[in-house]
């Protein structure tokens, strides 16, 4: 076992472990995010509405997917669709529906401001607060592990049988050391092109995804886990997209500068 229970009662109510480490990882995102929108001089009067409806949509999205792509356990019964608490979210799937919804209300809540700058303010709180989730979330949660290992790092998850490649704990990594990548970028250009700081992590963010998928978690005969894949490689492209976009642009206009600091 990973050292810590999955879940533990309370009275006749019934807690997940991985539940409260999201939430934790949530409410850090929501506070780092509001710091840096604020730091960029964006009024933060509407962030919570924005945060909220952003987490639920995200819930819904992840759950559609996973729905989606287990169709033959959900298929005849339906009281599994909202068993929740059963375990059931895929990521590209929340952001897929959080996405759209994300930008709906950046253009109405902060009209005065570019989508590109909004991004580059809020995503690395995003990737941060990601990192925490996967160290507090699925690292506790059934079924928790990658692929099976006999190597000294493996360690064993409920619901999963013989030492498991600790994925939640190589993607936390992972996603810290982009948090750290993207504070460096940030603090050492000053960059009055917008966009390009998100970019950065699309690429790399969606690569490593699609990476941790094929060769440590994922089943290749699941659609489930082939289209965390493809998503991984469709977000990266769409980095390199807006990345080459935003460069030409720099190139332009020569207004992307290297701080003193």
């Amino acid at each position: 076992m990973s050292g810590v229970p999955t879940s533990f009662h309370l009275g006749p109510l019934d807690f997940h472990t991985y539940g409260f480490g999201l939430a934790i990882a949530a409410y850090v995102a929501y506070l780092y995010s509001r710091h840096r929108l604020a730091r960029a001089h964006f009024d933060v009067e509407s962030f919570g509405r924005f945060a909220g409806v952003l987490i639920f949509s995200g819930l819904v999205g992840a759950r559609i997917a996973n729905i989606a792509t287990n169709w033959s356990y959900y298929n005849g019964h339906p009281g599994r669709w909202l068993a929740v608490w059963q375990g059931g979210l895929a990521s590209f799937g929340g952001i897929a529906l959080a996405l759209p919804v994300a930008i709906t209300l950046q253009r109405r809540w902060w009209p005065q401001s570019s989508l590109a700058r909004f991004s580059d303010a809020v995503l690395p709180a995003l990737v941060l607060g990601w990192a925490i989730g996967r160290f507090l979330g699925p690292q506790f949660m059934v079924n928790g592990g990658g692929h099976i290992t006999h190597q000294w790092f493996g360690i064993r998850y409920e619901g999963q049988s013989g030492k498991r490649v600790p994925v939640p704990i190589i993607q936390g990594i992972e996603d810290g050391l982009l948090w750290g990548l993207l504070v460096v970028i940030e603090k050492k250009w000053t960059t009055r092109v917008a966009g390009l700081l998100s970019a950065i992590a699309m690429m790399i963010w969606g690569l490593v995804r699609a990476y941790d998928e094929h060769w440590l978690l994922g089943d290749e005969s699941h659609s489930g886990s082939l289209g965390v894949q493809f998503a991984g490689l469709t977000l990266a492209i769409a980095g390199v997209v807006i990345f080459v976009r935003q460069y030409v642009v720099q190139h332009r206009h020569g207004v992307l500068q290297e701080s003193d600091a």
